[in-house]
């Protein structure tokens, strides 16, 4: 493969990587188990305003 020429695989991406791999110190912190909790009792609240109406 000649040099010169950019397959645009990893050196592509690198740019997003190090995006997201930064962390901001400003940035909301949730627990995920905060998270699949307020999800399970959403649900079970939908279930019950079904049941009831």
């Amino acid at each position: 493969m000649d040099r010169g020429q950019n397959t645009g695989g990893l050196m592509s991406s690198a740019g997003l990587v190090r995006y997201f791999d930064a962390e901001d110190s400003n940035a909301i912190r949730i627990d995920p188990k905060t998270v699949i909790a307020f999800g399970i009792l959403m649900g079970l609240l939908v279930q019950l305003l079904t049941f009831v109406s």
